[in-house]
């Protein structure tokens, strides 16, 4: 099952400073369809204005995902943390038993990125934040790691859950494969670049729900940057 979820028909909020999408149901934009896919709850595709941001706000039990597409955020938490993430890094934020924090556009740039929520194994972890880069040359040609509940995930970024988020790029008429079982949850999305889904064509920013395979196959219409989460239930 391949089903594409083209950007433009995905739940959308602009408030000026936030041009928010909705690849599932979130804060006003509410379709029961799509609450979410295996434990993947939350994909945003976010612009955020310089200057601006997310002022200090709460959240538990949660593991969120942050890939920077262009310009950078920068982190403050109630835990000490303070970071700047870059395009083609990563942040990692397990809520845990709770946490406050803040994101922010401290460029002279507009930021874009996407916000990935991912529901625990479990309750209770000890809340945490790290960030990492991920250089785009390390992923050309095959899926990497980028945050992981899987043991032997090599330098992804650790989260509490039964998932992974994996990044890769592709040039223009190449392949790339990933091996899965069926009762995996696949959410693919094109942060760059035209693809095509064994035989289904995607957009950049359409998503990509995939159920039912053992493997999935993507070749770039496109020079093509990709972000891939695996779920299970």
């Amino acid at each position: 099952m391949i089903e594409v979820r083209p950007f433009d028909g995905l739940g959308a909020a602009n408030h000026g400073w936030l041009d928010a999408h909705h690849h599932f149901s979130f804060a006003g934009y509410n379709d029961p369809s799509r609450v979410h896919w295996g434990a993947l709850r939350v994909w945003n595709d976010d612009k955020i204005a310089a200057g601006e941001g997310f002022p200090p706000h709460p959240h538990r039990d949660m593991e969120i995902i942050t890939y920077v597409r262009s310009g950078a955020i920068t982190h403050e938490d109630n835990l000490g943390n303070r970071g700047r993430t870059e395009a083609g890094d990563v942040q990692v934020m397990s809520a845990g038993t709770g946490i406050v924090h803040s994101e922010f556009n401290r460029e002279d740039e507009t930021t874009t990125l996407f916000q990935i929520w991912i529901m625990p194994s479990k309750r209770g972890h000890a809340p945490r934040w790290g960030a990492r880069p991920f250089p785009k040359e390390g992923r050309s040609g095959h899926f990497v790691p980028l945050a992981s509940g899987k043991d032997g995930d090599g330098d992804a970024l650790w989260i509490g859950a039964d998932a992974r988020v994996l990044g890769a790029t592709i040039k223009a008429g190449e392949k790339v494969t990933y091996e899965t079982s069926r009762d995996r949850f696949l959410y693919l999305v094109a942060a760059k670049g035209a693809i095509t889904i064994d035989g289904v064509d995607a957009a950049e920013r359409d998503g990509v729900a995939i159920r039912d395979v053992e493997r999935v196959t993507v070749t770039a219409r496109e020079d093509a940057e990709l972000v891939l989460v695996d779920s299970g239930e």
